[in-house]
C-alpha cells in the first residue's frame, strides 16, 4: 500500500532537507606562470593573455657547477605553468626537472610545460648497435615531471605522434600561421622553397595560408655538412622571391647548399623563414657566404632572428589544458 503523507507529515520531512548553498564569492586562483631563466619575454606576453600570476623562478650555480632552484611565490593548490625553451638542453634538463619537483612538494595542483622547441626527437630509432633512444628516455622524463606539455611542431619523423613516446597530455601548436602571415606582410611576391623532401610539409602548410606557389628540392645527404641538390621545375617564377622554408635551422648546411642553387639559377638573394632557429656553430657565417639575404625564425628559441611571435597561437592551447 502506498504511504500518504499529510500536511504534518510534509512538514517533518522538509525540515530534514539540508539545501547547501556554494559560496559564489569564491574564485578560482589565477594559475601561476613562471620562466626557466632566459624565457622571461614569451612567459610575460603569455601571462597577459592568460590572465597568469608572473612569478620568479631562481636559478644559480654553486662553485661545483651544481644547480641551486628556487621559486619566489606560493604555488599552494594553484595551476603552474613552465615556459621553457629547450634548444641546448643538456644544460636546462637538470633545472627544469629540479623546479617540477619543487613546485609538486610545495603543493601545486596542477604543473604544465610550455617547451615551443622540443628537443631529443631525432634519436627515433637505434642506427648502429648499442645508441641510446634518448627520444624516449626523454619523454619519461617529461612525462614523469608535468601533467601537460604544449610545444610547436615537433620533428615527428618516424613517430606519428607525440603520444606514441608522451605519456602526459599534449598539444601540438602549428607554426604556419605565424610564418605565413610574416611572408605575407614583408616579402613582395613570394615563392617558397622547401630544401627537401621532408619539409613538404611545412612548406604547403605554411603556402595555403596565404595561397602561395611553393616547390621542394630534392637532396641527397652525403654526411651532416655534404649535400647535393637538384631545382625542381621553377618555370614562370622567375621574378618570385625566393623564402627557403624549413621546420629546424641547425648546421645550417641543407640551406645554404638551396641557396646557393637558388642563386646559381638566376633567382633573387633568398630569405629563410625557419620555424625553430637554433644556429650551430658556424651557422650563420655558411648562410652569409651561401647568398642568403635575411634570416628569421620564430621565438620558439630567442635568438637575434626570433621576429615570429607564437604566444597568440600558444595561449589558446595553454587555456584548454590549463582549466580543463
Amino acid at each position: 500500500m502506498a504511504r500518504r503523507f499529510g500536511p504534518a507529515a510534509f512538514v517533518r520531512s522538509r525540515a530534514m532537507i539540508h539545501v547547501r548553498i556554494p559560496d559564489m564569492s569564491t574564485k578560482t586562483a589565477s594559475p601561476h606562470i613562471l620562466a626557466l631563466p632566459g624565457n622571461e619575454p614569451l612567459t610575460h606576453a603569455l601571462a597577459e593573455l592568460l590572465g597568469a600570476e608572473t612569478v620568479e623562478l631562481e636559478h644559480r650555480r654553486f662553485p661545483d657547477g651544481e644547480s641551486y632552484v628556487r621559486l619566489h611565490g606560493d604555488p599552494g593548490n594553484r595551476s603552474v605553468i613552465v615556459v621553457a625553451a629547450l634548444d641546448r638542453p643538456d644544460e636546462k634538463i637538470p633545472p627544469l626537472l629540479f623546479a617540477a619537483d619543487a613546485l609538486r612538494d610545495l603543493g601545486a595542483s596542477r604543473i604544465g610545460l610550455v617547451s615551443p622547441y622540443l628537443p631529443y626527437m631525432r634519436q627515433d630509432q637505434r642506427f648502429n648497435p648499442g645508441e641510446a633512444l634518448t627520444s624516449r628516455t626523454f619523454a619519461r622524463w617529461l612525462s614523469d615531471h608535468f601533467d601537460w606539455l604544449v610545444t610547436v611542431d615537433p620533428h615527428l619523423h618516424r613517430y606519428a605522434s607525440l603520444d606514441e613516446i608522451y605519456t602526459l597530455k599534449s598539444t601540438v601548436v602549428q607554426a604556419a600561421p605565424a610564418l605565413a602571415g610574416w611572408i605575407a606582410r614583408e616579402i613582395e611576391n613570394p615563392v617558397l622553397i622547401g630544401p627537401d623532401a621532408e619539409s613538404e610539409q611545412w612548406v604547403s602548410a605554411v603556402a595555403e595560408h596565404q595561397n602561395l606557389p611553393w616547390r621542394v628540392l630534392t637532396k641527397k645527404r652525403h654526411g651532416d655538412r655534404d649535400v647535393t641538390m637538384e631545382l625542381p621545375d621553377m618555370a614562370g617564377l622567375e621574378d618570385h622571391h625566393p623564402v627557403l622554408l624549413d621546420d629546424i635551422l641547425s648546421s645550417g648546411a641543407t640551406v645554404a647548399e638551396a641557396a646557393r642553387h637558388l642563386t646559381r639559377a638566376g633567382f633573387a638573394r633568398p630569405t629563410v623563414v625557419v620555424v625553430h632557429g637554433l644556429f650551430g656553430d658556424r651557422a650563420r657565417e655558411l648562410l652569409r657566404h651561401a647568398g642568403v639575404s635575411r634570416v628569421v625564425c620564430t621565438n620558439s628559441v630567442t635568438a637575434p632572428e626570433s621576429d615570429i611571435g607564437l604566444s597568440t597561437l600558444l595561449a589558446p592551447a595553454i587555456k584548454a589544458l590549463v582549466s580543463p
